[in-house]
């Protein structure tokens, strides 16, 4: 099925539609700069980013920018977009890795906007049930009732609310 946009009042928006990426929460970054210091401390801030983001980008800066954004992000998934809604229009979705391997053969010819997968969200560890007793315990000591202390411990760490009751009396 082909997915086309309707233009609108800049092109990061279209390309973030027909992207196939997540559309709920993006950022916008615009044309990076072409210091190669400045250029890789960007990139470097948006390591841990989650949000969709987006670039602008000039056909004859292309391949070291798809370079560059594979360095600094791994083999995320992207939608190179160009000439948006114009006759030439294209979208291309893949993986950062096949787009540099792509653009070494082909000559990129017009202006992209690039949308970048963010990065995956990180799991957090989960803690051990003495872990989360020792968690209900301080709240006690800091003064809340054991009921709350194990209400706020079971939301903070995903331990059963009445194992983890049962624990911390038995630990008192």
């Amino acid at each position: 099925m082909q997915v086309v946009s309707i233009p609108g009042c800049c092109a990061l928006i279209s390309a973030l539609a027909v992207s196939g990426l997540p559309t709920g929460r993006f950022t916008f970054e615009g044309f990076l700069s072409v210091n190669k210091k400045e250029r890789r401390e960007h990139l470097q801030s948006l390591l841990a980013e989650e949000r969709t983001m987006i670039f602008y980008e000039a056909p004859h800066k292309l391949r070291v920018t798809l370079s560059d954004l594979y360095d600094a992000f791994g083999d995320r998934k992207i939608a190179l977009c160009r000439e948006l809604t114009k006759l030439h229009e294209e979208v291309a979705r893949t993986t950062l890795a096949q787009a540099v391997e792509y653009y070494r053969e082909k000559e990129p010819r017009g202006e992209y906007v690039l949308v970048v997968a963010g990065a995956e969200r990180a799991e957090t560890p989960a803690a051990t049930l003495e872990e989360g007793v020792r968690m209900v315990l301080e709240r006690r000591e800091a003064g809340d009732r054991m009921k709350d202390a194990v209400r706020q411990v079971s939301a903070d760490t995903g331990l059963s609310r009445n194992e983890l009751y049962d624990a911390a009396v038995k630990a008192l």
